[in-house]
């Protein structure tokens, strides 16, 4: 081919790069956080080989009386907790969206905030996922309703029972985020 072209290498060998495959984890436990002030959503998975198996899921709640900062504090100290006894090796968050009301807006960023910080502070690599995508991945619809997601979580997870919606919210981002690591980094999700 260089004799075609002159003795000149082509732009395109020029230009391609070596391509690295990272070999993936024999076993890695994702930790899916969906943050709200007055329920956050938290579940911790267990990826081996083809495995899939929940090892904790749940709702971090809080009562309307409590003022905002005692929620933040507790949303925080769960998910230490949650991250000393399971010791995932990563952590996904549900993805920024767009709020009509800003004092909603600004309220969920205090949860996010505060999952974030805890979770970051352990040292773990945190992503986001948009819920869209999520639902994508778990569903078939982005526009998919929260009982659908849950069902299907459920039976992609092998749970007794159907999970409550913030936690099924949670093991959903956790599930998306072995599916799109699974893809070898072709729709990598966003690392922040």
């Amino acid at each position: 081919m260089q004799q075609r072209l002159g003795g000149k290498k082509s732009r395109a060998t020029a230009m391609t790069l070596p391509v690295t495959r990272h070999a993936p984890r024999a076993t890695q436990i994702i930790l899916g956080v969906d943050p709200s002030v007055r329920g956050t959503g938290y579940g911790v998975i267990r990826v081996e080989r083809n495995n899939l198996s929940a090892l904790a899921q749940g709702t971090i709640t809080c009562p309307k009386d409590w003022e905002r900062s005692r929620c933040l504090a507790k949303i925080t100290q769960t998910l230490r907790d949650l991250v000393r006894e399971h010791q995932p090796t990563v952590c996904v968050v549900e993805g920024l969206f767009f709020a009509q009301n800003l004092k909603t807006a600004i309220i969920m960023g205090e949860a996010r905030g505060a999952a974030m910080a805890a979770i970051a502070e352990a040292g773990l690599d945190i992503y986001e996922i948009a819920t869209r995508k999520v639902k994508q991945a778990i569903v078939g619809y982005g526009a998919a309703q929260k009982i659908a997601v849950a069902k299907m979580v459920q039976r992609m997870l092998n749970l007794a029972e159907l999970p409550a919606p913030d936690a099924a919210d949670a093991l959903a981002l956790a599930l998306t985020h072995t599916q799109e690591n699974s893809r070898h980094g072709l729709n990598a999700p966003k690392k922040i």
